[in-house]
């Protein structure tokens, strides 16, 4: 199936060039779309940029309702929008499912709270009676975003959600791997009534994603530290505003005190279970308690023994296809430079071409060290590394010895030390006694430190990254003459007096 898109179409694409896609669990060539040229993207933008008066001049209540009216409809089509997530990226039933699942929710916490975040506010003036302050909240214009291939739909449209509901127009550049699946769910949107206009896409690669950035007023990346940085440093030369998800090595604590059966289960979800391992909060490093390591790791194999790995459909398989040869690489890479250094593989680590050409077992590796790899760099795939720990406190200090800062975990069964151990974490969320909730708990902002990236999405704060603050002062002239100084004498006893008043009376202040 070929995919043309429009209204701006191959003819308009210098070459024309086209994106092959396949499947990656059998290969096929499942359609291909076009690589739009820097030209292609401007004339894109000037559309986006023409729709946007009228687009940020509807209500917020409005413009959520369009909205709410997409998701409704994207829940009733939640088997067709399963079935483009998994022959794009080769992930399990379940994997996909969870996508909708968290774009539903995002879709009716933005929906309830969008018109109570955006309101305008009345700030206390610093000359009350005479002077009203006011704030307003005014979106930025054309909001560009660049998302990944691991979670087509909630890394993308998690974020257009509140972009659009603020008042922005939005242009949409997916993965190279996986666009067939944002163009779906655009078409659905303009089949909700959103105007065309307002949410467009432009497919190509890294050359489309850099004229992207040269054409918007906001620009949101989702994706590796690398180009986080170069896309950060165009954006800081062009003057405008940037939010970055960034690479991730997120950290798994368990303590002494854990319940061991449910940590390792909820070790094995959030590092190979989930996508496979191709999860920007994947867990990524494991320590744990001398006390209990040696349990804890007879747990991890006895439930590792139980994972069933397969293309088929069913919320019962666990685990399925990597997306793309290059995390395949980077997986049996790591694993190579750790046995290497003397880490033990104890269980998985073959592939498996009797299910595709990207299938592996998924791999636990023991008496690792932080002079590995495996430790240190992102992986993004089924591996869980476990190392051994004096106590919390070593624990604590090895988590942050890295150069990221996105997502951490603590399994203990003491929840008040748990969630003070949490605040000792550099990492922008931190989960105690599960993994990747946060990022489905849209009250909560998620995002990353360090080489992790800046911003957050969720939460009041992932709505007013989309938005510019106005600040309004009237003054009514009350008793004001015309004078050439800003402050003449009568001025000037009425901010004494105000000054002794709210020394006296704290409520009083500005």
């Amino acid at each position: 199936m070929a995919v043309t898109l429009s209204p701006v179409s191959a003819d308009k694409v210098s070459a024309p060039e086209y994106l092959v896609l396949k499947n990656p669990v059998t290969g096929e060539v499942i359609g291909q779309t076009p690589i739009y040229s820097a030209e292609a993207v401007q004339q894109v933008a000037a559309r986006a940029r023409a729709a946007f008066p009228a687009w940020a001049a509807r209500p917020v209540k409005e413009r959520a309702a369009l909205v709410r009216g997409w998701a409704d409809l994207l829940w009733a089509e939640q088997k067709s929008v399963i079935q483009h997530i998994r022959r794009e990226t080769g992930k399990t039933d379940l994997g996909a499912w969870e996508e909708v699942v968290v774009i539903d929710n995002t879709v009716a916490y933005y929906t309830h709270n969008a018109e109570r975040f955006l309101k305008p506010q009345t700030r206390r003036a610093t000359i009350p009676i005479r002077h009203r302050a006011r704030l307003y909240y005014k979106p930025y214009g054309v909001a560009g975003f660049i998302t990944p291939w691991n979670y087509p739909l909630l890394n993308a449209f998690q974020d257009l959600i509140p972009a659009l509901i603020a008042g922005n127009t939005v242009l949409l550049k997916p993965s190279e791997l996986t666009p067939l699946v944002a163009i779906y769910i655009v078409q659905l949107m303009h089949q909700s009534g959103i105007p065309e206009d307002v949410i467009q896409i432009v497919t190509g690669d890294g050359h489309t994603g850099a004229a992207l950035v040269d054409v918007v007023d906001y620009i949101a990346f989702t994706g590796s530290t690398a180009v986080g940085r170069r896309i950060a440093v165009r954006a800081a030369e062009r003057l405008i505003p940037c939010s970055l998800e960034l690479g991730g090595k997120d950290p798994f604590i368990v303590l002494n005190d854990a319940n061991l059966e449910l940590a390792a289960a909820e070790a094995l979800v959030g590092a190979v279970t989930e996508n496979a391992g191709q999860v920007c909060i994947s867990t990524e490093r494991v320590y744990v308690e001398s006390g209990i390591y040696d349990a804890f790791i007879d747990k991890v194999k006895t439930l590792a023994n139980q994972i069933t790995i397969g293309s088929g459909d069913g919320f019962d398989v666990n685990v399925g296809s990597l997306t793309s040869e290059r995390e395949l690489h980077r997986v049996e890479a790591q694993v190579k430079d750790a046995v290497e250094k003397g880490a033990k593989l104890i269980w998985g680590g073959q592939r498996r071409p009797d299910l595709g050409p990207l299938f592996i077992e998924p791999i636990i590796l023991t008496d690792v060290t932080h002079d590995m790899s495996v430790m240190r760099d992102e992986t993004f795939g089924p591996i869980l590394p476990i190392m051994r720990v004096k106590d919390a406190d070593e624990a604590i200090r090895l988590a942050n010895d890295s150069e990221y800062g996105l997502s951490a975990a603590i399994m203990t069964g003491d929840l008040r030390r748990g969630e003070q151990l949490a605040t000792r974490l550099e990492s922008g969320d931190v989960h105690v006694n599960i993994t990747h909730w946060i990022f489905g708990t849209p009250s909560l902002p998620m995002g990353g430190v360090k080489n992790s990236g800046v911003g957050r999405r969720n939460g009041p704060e992932g709505i007013l990254r989309f938005v510019r603050p106005q600040s309004i002062l009237v003054d009514n002239q009350l008793l004001q003459r015309p004078s050439l100084s800003r402050i003449d004498a009568l001025t000037m006893r009425g901010a004494l007096l105000l000054r002794a008043i709210r020394r006296a009376v704290p409520f009083l202040r500005v």
